[in-house]
């Protein structure tokens, strides 16, 4: 799959991704950082990635259609400390092998993913 990564979150998750045989570009490899909202949706919508973020506005499912996008993962967690935010990509990637994420939303928790479509 094809990911862009968020300026909110740590480059090392484009690296996991890589790792696990997934093309993942980060908002600051490709000079992005600082866009807004709305502008970093339509690149990702024009390079066909799915989108992973921390930011809970692209969870509004009005101003974000998931059935748009190539998917959305935005993750919820208590922690936005870097091992723990590693630590939750690491455990989602096995998901990503075997569930759809193209026109889903998925809201990536602690302990479980909610799949919006």
């Amino acid at each position: 799959m094809r990911f862009k990564i968020d300026e909110n979150l740590p480059v090392e998750v484009s690296d996991s991704l890589q790792q696990a045989g997934h093309n993942a570009e980060t908002v600051h490899s490709e000079q992005l950082a600082g866009i807004n909202d709305q502008h970093l949706s339509e690149v990702c919508q024009k390079e066909g990635r799915a989108l992973i973020t921390l930011d809970v506005g692209f969870a509004d499912i009005r101003t974000y259609p998931p059935e748009d996008f190539h998917g959305l993962i935005v993750i919820r967690s208590k922690r936005q400390d870097k091992p723990y935010i590693l630590d939750i990509i690491q455990k989602i990637i096995p998901t990503l092998e075997t569930e759809e994420l193209t026109g889903k939303l998925w809201i990536v928790e602690e302990k479980r993913i909610r799949v919006r479509s």
